[in-house]
């Protein structure tokens, strides 16, 4: 059954919306749902037990659910091109799937049977550009896959990732890009901002003062609204309520960080998302207990629900935002 939920807050920094803020089930079913794209109206998922599909924002009763796979393969990646959806499963064999927009009919198109193949996040620069990563193998070196010609390929580089240093597939948004750059976000014993240039595919390696030491904590998510302003979010999800050292921002493409709203924020963050065309001044987060908003370039942060159990979350339009986690699919609507 659909569940809407409204309330009314006042607080003077939110002033891009009216007061009501309305949260609407769109999908229930038992499924676990970290990556989500919006094409055609539609939000696209794909979760646990092999499942992908999409239900319709304004019409939520125009859905359809398939499974990529007879194995019960877990993903927690999921993007597109202007012709079909890519979805990698974690652990090993990864099986990259290509599934065409128009007939939905999937295959696999490219393997990787090493075994500490666990892939946590994938982007595509454009249609024709997009990078995977995967925790690294023995040698610690950053493992990226490429899509490039029409095909995936391994991306070598030479970057060695610290002891304990990996990342988190928990919205896959821990990579992102801009015109110039493309960002790789790392967590746990050290937490790290990874920034390639597309140009020169010259990959250079930052510091962030983020929560880290712990296989625990770090950065789970980026976002970026152009070459110079981003923002990440993270903590430890072993201790959700703690909200120290887990927000910062960047003005200079990533080089340094500036921490933001320390101990003044609702705590573990999963997936932060910028709002079009904001400049970055609007910003919305989830976390597994909070939906949270920033009107101020991610300086201050209202908790504006309490629901629990989203995990990854994008802007649909200007005043709509779809959420998906732990058995469902919602719309946030901002009005």
């Amino acid at each position: 059954m659909k569940k809407i939920f409204s309330f009314l807050f006042s607080f003077l920094g939110i002033l891009s919306f009216s007061q009501q803020v309305s949260l609407e089930t769109l999908l229930n079913d038992k499924i676990s749902i970290r990556a989500l794209e919006v094409y055609d109206n539609k939000v696209w998922y794909s979760g646990t037990d092999s499942k992908f599909g999409f239900v319709d924002i304004k019409n939520p009763q125009h859905q359809k659910q398939m499974k990529l796979s007879e194995k019960k393969l877990q993903f927690r990646t999921l993007a597109q091109d202007k012709n079909s959806f890519y979805a990698i499963n974690i652990e090993s064999p990864a099986e990259f799937f290509k599934i065409n927009k128009k007939d939905l009919s999937s295959e696999i198109v490219f393997r990787d049977t090493v075994k500490t193949a666990f892939y946590d996040a994938l982007h595509f620069v454009n249609n024709e550009l997009a990078y995977t990563f995967s925790d690294a193998d023995k040698d610690n070196r950053l493992k990226l896959a490429v899509f490039k010609n029409g095909k995936w390929s391994s991306f070598n580089n030479n970057i060695i990732l610290n002891e304990g240093e990996a990342a988190f597939a928990a919205s896959n948004t821990n990579i992102v890009s801009a015109k110039k750059y493309l960002w790789i976000a790392t967590g746990g014993k050290a937490s790290r901002i990874l920034r390639m240039n597309l140009k020169s595919n010259e990959i250079e390696a930052f510091n962030t003062p983020l929560i880290q030491g712990e296989s625990s904590q770090g950065m789970y998510s980026i976002d970026f609204y152009d070459d110079q302003f981003g923002i990440a979010v993270g903590g430890d999800y072993t201790k959700q309520a703690e909200n120290i050292n887990n927000i910062a921002t960047t003005n200079d493409g990533g080089k340094t960080w500036q921490i933001q709203a320390s101990g003044k924020n609702a705590g573990y963050t999963t997936c932060v998302k910028i709002k079009p065309n904001s400049k970055g001044k609007e910003i919305i987060s989830v976390g597994d207990q909070h939906i949270s908003y920033s009107s101020d370039f991610g300086k201050t942060w209202k908790k504006i629900s309490d629901e629990k159990g989203f995990f990854v979350c994008e802007w649909a339009d200007g005043n709509t935002v779809v959420l998906a986690g732990k058995d469902r699919i919602a719309r946030l609507s901002l009005k």
